[in-house]
Protein backbone atom coordinates (compact mmCIF):
# COMPACT_ATOMS: atom_id res chain seq x y z
CA UNK A 1 0.00 0.00 0.00
CA UNK A 2 2.81 2.35 0.82
CA UNK A 3 4.51 1.79 -2.53
CA UNK A 4 1.21 2.34 -4.44
CA UNK A 5 0.48 5.64 -2.73
CA UNK A 6 4.04 6.75 -3.18
CA UNK A 7 3.96 5.91 -6.85
CA UNK A 8 0.58 7.52 -7.70
CA UNK A 9 0.26 10.30 -5.18
CA UNK A 10 3.82 11.31 -4.77
CA UNK A 11 3.42 11.50 -0.99
CA UNK A 12 4.49 8.86 1.51
CA UNK A 13 1.68 8.55 4.06
CA UNK A 14 1.59 6.76 7.39
CA UNK A 15 0.20 3.25 7.52
CA UNK A 16 -2.80 4.32 9.63
CA UNK A 17 -3.75 7.04 7.11
CA UNK A 18 -3.43 4.61 4.22
CA UNK A 19 -5.60 2.02 5.95
CA UNK A 20 -8.20 4.69 6.65
CA UNK A 21 -8.16 5.69 3.01
CA UNK A 22 -8.51 2.05 1.99
CA UNK A 23 -11.67 1.76 4.09
CA UNK A 24 -13.26 5.14 3.30
CA UNK A 25 -12.01 5.71 -0.22
CA UNK A 26 -12.47 4.05 -3.59
CA UNK A 27 -10.02 1.23 -2.86
CA UNK A 28 -12.35 -0.58 -0.40
CA UNK A 29 -11.65 -3.89 -2.11
CA UNK A 30 -8.12 -3.87 -0.72
CA UNK A 31 -9.59 -4.94 2.66
CA UNK A 32 -11.34 -8.02 1.25
CA UNK A 33 -8.24 -10.24 0.87
CA UNK A 34 -7.65 -9.84 4.60
CA UNK A 35 -10.95 -11.58 5.40
CA UNK A 36 -9.97 -14.40 3.07
CA UNK A 37 -6.70 -14.68 4.92
CA UNK A 38 -8.56 -14.88 8.26
CA UNK A 39 -10.76 -17.66 6.93
CA UNK A 40 -7.72 -19.48 5.63
CA UNK A 41 -6.01 -19.10 9.00
CA UNK A 42 -9.06 -20.58 10.77
CA UNK A 43 -9.06 -23.52 8.38
CA UNK A 44 -5.36 -24.08 8.95
CA UNK A 45 -5.89 -23.89 12.70
CA UNK A 46 -8.60 -26.53 12.49
CA UNK A 47 -6.37 -28.72 10.37
CA UNK A 48 -3.55 -28.24 12.85
CA UNK A 49 -5.76 -29.39 15.69
CA UNK A 50 -6.71 -32.48 13.74
CA UNK A 51 -3.05 -33.17 13.02
CA UNK A 52 -2.13 -32.76 16.69
CA UNK A 53 -4.92 -35.14 17.70
CA UNK A 54 -3.67 -37.62 15.12
CA UNK A 55 -0.10 -37.38 16.41
CA UNK A 56 -1.31 -37.80 20.01
CA UNK A 57 -3.16 -40.96 19.04
CA UNK A 58 -0.07 -42.34 17.31
CA UNK A 59 2.03 -41.54 20.39
CA UNK A 60 -0.44 -43.32 22.67
CA UNK A 61 -0.37 -46.45 20.55
CA UNK A 62 3.44 -46.41 20.44
CA UNK A 63 3.53 -46.19 24.23
CA UNK A 64 0.92 -48.91 24.55
CA UNK A 65 3.15 -51.18 22.47
CA UNK A 66 6.02 -50.54 24.96
CA UNK A 67 4.04 -51.76 27.98
CA UNK A 68 5.52 -54.93 29.48
CA UNK A 69 5.58 -56.73 32.81
CA UNK A 70 7.25 -53.77 34.57
CA UNK A 71 4.49 -51.39 33.53
CA UNK A 72 1.85 -53.99 34.38
CA UNK A 73 3.22 -54.16 37.92
CA UNK A 74 2.91 -50.37 38.32
CA UNK A 75 -0.55 -50.34 36.77
CA UNK A 76 -1.88 -53.12 39.00
CA UNK A 77 -0.54 -51.48 42.17
CA UNK A 78 -2.05 -48.12 41.23
CA UNK A 79 -5.40 -49.67 40.29
CA UNK A 80 -5.60 -51.50 43.62
CA UNK A 81 -4.50 -48.48 45.62
CA UNK A 82 -6.79 -45.80 44.24
CA UNK A 83 -9.71 -48.02 43.24
CA UNK A 84 -9.54 -47.61 39.47
CA UNK A 85 -9.61 -50.28 36.78
CA UNK A 86 -6.31 -51.29 35.21
CA UNK A 87 -7.61 -50.11 31.84
CA UNK A 88 -8.29 -46.64 33.25
CA UNK A 89 -4.80 -46.46 34.75
CA UNK A 90 -3.20 -47.64 31.51
CA UNK A 91 -5.03 -45.02 29.44
CA UNK A 92 -3.99 -42.32 31.90
CA UNK A 93 -0.33 -43.33 31.86
CA UNK A 94 0.09 -43.55 28.08
CA UNK A 95 -1.64 -40.15 27.71
CA UNK A 96 0.57 -38.42 30.28
CA UNK A 97 3.13 -35.85 29.11
CA UNK A 98 5.60 -37.20 31.69
CA UNK A 99 5.47 -40.80 30.47
CA UNK A 100 9.24 -40.74 29.90
CA UNK A 101 9.78 -40.55 33.68
CA UNK A 102 8.68 -44.19 33.89
CA UNK A 103 11.44 -45.23 31.52
CA UNK A 104 13.93 -43.13 33.47
CA UNK A 105 12.82 -44.89 36.64
CA UNK A 106 13.42 -48.33 35.06
CA UNK A 107 16.87 -47.44 33.69
CA UNK A 108 20.05 -48.56 35.52
CA UNK A 109 20.95 -45.92 38.10
CA UNK A 110 17.73 -44.11 37.16
CA UNK A 111 15.29 -42.04 39.17
CA UNK A 112 15.04 -43.00 42.84
CA UNK A 113 11.30 -42.41 42.97
CA UNK A 114 8.25 -42.31 40.71
CA UNK A 115 5.32 -40.26 41.98
CA UNK A 116 1.64 -40.19 41.05
CA UNK A 117 -0.94 -37.72 42.37
CA UNK A 118 -4.63 -38.59 42.39
CA UNK A 119 -6.64 -35.49 43.19
CA UNK A 120 -9.12 -32.95 41.91
CA UNK A 121 -7.86 -30.63 39.17
CA UNK A 122 -9.62 -27.94 37.22
CA UNK A 123 -10.50 -29.13 33.73
CA UNK A 124 -12.36 -27.29 31.00
CA UNK A 125 -15.54 -28.99 29.88
CA UNK A 126 -15.31 -29.62 26.14
CA UNK A 127 -18.95 -28.73 25.46
CA UNK A 128 -19.13 -25.83 27.90
CA UNK A 129 -20.28 -22.48 26.51
CA UNK A 130 -18.11 -19.42 26.79
CA UNK A 131 -18.84 -16.93 29.53
CA UNK A 132 -19.38 -13.24 28.64
CA UNK A 133 -15.75 -12.55 29.51
CA UNK A 134 -14.59 -15.26 27.08
CA UNK A 135 -13.63 -17.82 29.72
CA UNK A 136 -15.02 -21.34 30.07
CA UNK A 137 -16.51 -23.16 33.02
CA UNK A 138 -13.75 -25.05 34.81
CA UNK A 139 -14.99 -28.03 36.78
CA UNK A 140 -12.93 -29.89 39.40
CA UNK A 141 -12.47 -33.53 38.40
CA UNK A 142 -10.35 -36.26 39.95
CA UNK A 143 -7.34 -37.08 37.84
CA UNK A 144 -4.36 -39.44 38.10
CA UNK A 145 -1.12 -38.01 36.75
CA UNK A 146 2.66 -38.48 36.93
CA UNK A 147 4.53 -35.75 38.76
CA UNK A 148 7.97 -34.77 39.98
CA UNK A 149 6.31 -33.60 43.20
CA UNK A 150 7.67 -30.06 43.05
CA UNK A 151 5.46 -28.23 40.54
CA UNK A 152 1.87 -29.15 41.43
CA UNK A 153 0.02 -28.44 44.66
CA UNK A 154 -0.64 -31.62 46.61
CA UNK A 155 -4.18 -31.96 47.96
CA UNK A 156 -5.22 -35.59 47.41
CA UNK A 157 -3.55 -39.00 47.36
CA UNK A 158 0.11 -39.67 46.59
CA UNK A 159 1.13 -43.07 45.22
CA UNK A 160 4.88 -43.65 45.04
CA UNK A 161 7.34 -46.26 43.82
CA UNK A 162 10.85 -46.43 45.29
CA UNK A 163 13.89 -48.24 43.94
CA UNK A 164 15.75 -50.61 46.23
CA UNK A 165 19.03 -50.57 44.24
CA UNK A 166 20.81 -49.09 41.24
CA UNK A 167 20.14 -52.15 39.07
CA UNK A 168 18.11 -51.96 35.88
CA UNK A 169 14.44 -52.74 36.55
CA UNK A 170 13.27 -55.73 34.53
CA UNK A 171 10.04 -57.70 34.33
CA UNK A 172 11.66 -60.46 36.40
CA UNK A 173 13.03 -58.33 39.26
CA UNK A 174 10.46 -55.52 39.48
CA UNK A 175 8.72 -57.28 42.39
CA UNK A 176 11.95 -57.31 44.45
CA UNK A 177 13.52 -54.03 43.32
CA UNK A 178 10.51 -51.70 43.47
CA UNK A 179 8.56 -50.80 46.61
CA UNK A 180 5.09 -49.28 46.47
CA UNK A 181 3.35 -47.05 48.99
CA UNK A 182 0.60 -44.47 49.36
CA UNK A 183 -0.45 -41.76 51.75
CA UNK A 184 -3.59 -39.69 51.79
CA UNK A 185 -3.47 -35.92 52.19
CA UNK A 186 -7.08 -35.04 51.44
CA UNK A 187 -7.72 -31.29 51.61
CA UNK A 188 -3.97 -30.71 51.70
CA UNK A 189 -3.49 -32.05 55.24
CA UNK A 190 0.02 -33.36 54.58
CA UNK A 191 1.10 -33.66 58.23
CA UNK A 192 -1.85 -35.86 59.11
CA UNK A 193 -1.31 -38.01 56.01
CA UNK A 194 2.38 -38.49 56.78
CA UNK A 195 1.67 -39.23 60.44
CA UNK A 196 -0.90 -41.89 59.53
CA UNK A 197 1.42 -43.45 56.95
CA UNK A 198 4.33 -43.74 59.39
CA UNK A 199 2.40 -44.81 62.48
CA UNK A 200 -0.03 -47.27 60.86
CA UNK A 201 2.07 -48.69 58.03
CA UNK A 202 5.81 -48.10 58.25
CA UNK A 203 6.42 -48.57 61.99
CA UNK A 204 4.34 -51.78 62.27
CA UNK A 205 6.15 -53.12 59.20
CA UNK A 206 9.56 -52.28 60.67
CA UNK A 207 8.75 -53.81 64.04
CA UNK A 208 7.63 -57.04 62.38
CA UNK A 209 10.71 -57.18 60.17
CA UNK A 210 12.69 -60.39 60.74
CA UNK A 211 15.49 -60.01 58.21
CA UNK A 212 17.75 -56.99 58.87
CA UNK A 213 20.47 -57.95 56.41
CA UNK A 214 23.94 -58.09 57.93
CA UNK A 215 22.52 -57.54 61.44
CA UNK A 216 21.90 -61.11 62.56
CA UNK A 217 20.45 -60.19 65.95
CA UNK A 218 17.47 -58.48 64.35
CA UNK A 219 15.25 -56.56 66.75
CA UNK A 220 17.52 -57.47 69.67
CA UNK A 221 20.30 -55.32 68.22
CA UNK A 222 20.82 -52.11 70.19
CA UNK A 223 21.26 -49.92 67.10
CA UNK A 224 18.03 -51.18 65.58
CA UNK A 225 16.21 -50.56 68.85
CA UNK A 226 17.58 -47.00 68.92
CA UNK A 227 16.52 -46.52 65.32
CA UNK A 228 12.96 -47.66 66.01
CA UNK A 229 12.84 -45.45 69.11
CA UNK A 230 13.93 -42.46 67.00
CA UNK A 231 11.19 -43.15 64.43
CA UNK A 232 8.58 -43.42 67.21
CA UNK A 233 9.81 -40.15 68.69
CA UNK A 234 9.65 -38.44 65.29
CA UNK A 235 6.03 -39.54 64.77
CA UNK A 236 5.16 -38.31 68.27
CA UNK A 237 6.71 -34.92 67.51
CA UNK A 238 4.89 -34.82 64.19
CA UNK A 239 1.59 -35.51 65.93
CA UNK A 240 2.20 -32.79 68.51
CA UNK A 241 3.06 -30.28 65.80
CA UNK A 242 -0.09 -31.11 63.86
CA UNK A 243 -2.29 -30.77 66.95
CA UNK A 244 -0.68 -27.45 67.85
CA UNK A 245 -1.40 -26.13 64.37
CA UNK A 246 -4.99 -27.38 64.34
CA UNK A 247 -5.77 -26.20 67.89
CA UNK A 248 -3.85 -22.96 67.72
CA UNK A 249 -5.01 -20.08 69.92
CA UNK A 250 -5.99 -16.89 68.14
CA UNK A 251 -5.99 -13.78 70.32
CA UNK A 252 -8.89 -11.42 69.63
CA UNK A 253 -7.90 -7.87 68.77
CA UNK A 254 -9.21 -5.49 71.42
CA UNK A 255 -9.76 -1.77 71.03
CA UNK A 256 -8.04 -0.33 74.10
CA UNK A 257 -8.89 3.29 73.34
CA UNK A 258 -12.06 3.03 75.42
CA UNK A 259 -9.90 2.11 78.42
CA UNK A 260 -7.15 4.70 78.12
CA UNK A 261 -9.04 7.63 76.67
CA UNK A 262 -10.16 9.05 80.04
CA UNK A 263 -7.21 8.08 82.23
CA UNK A 264 -6.30 11.20 84.26
CA UNK A 265 -5.07 10.11 87.72
CA UNK A 266 -3.68 7.02 89.50
CA UNK A 267 -7.13 5.88 90.63
CA UNK A 268 -8.26 5.78 86.99
CA UNK A 269 -5.31 3.55 86.14
CA UNK A 270 -6.19 1.21 89.03
CA UNK A 271 -9.79 1.00 87.85
CA UNK A 272 -8.72 0.29 84.27
CA UNK A 273 -6.34 -2.39 85.47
Amino acid sequence: TESKYHRHGGNLKTRSTELGSAVTGSSLTTVLPASSTVKKTIVLSSESRKELAKQAKVTKEERRAQIDGRHRYLISRLADGINLSEQQVEETIISDDKFQLIEQFFAPGGLKKLLFFYQEVLQSKSNASLRPDGSTNNLPQKKLFITMGSTEDFSGTCAFFLRASEEVITASNVFQEVNFGMFDCTNGNILQGLEFFLSHIMIPALKSQQNWGAVKEGLKNRQIQEFLYAVDKFVSTLSSSRQNIEDKIQLTKVDIDIYVRNLQNPSDYITAG
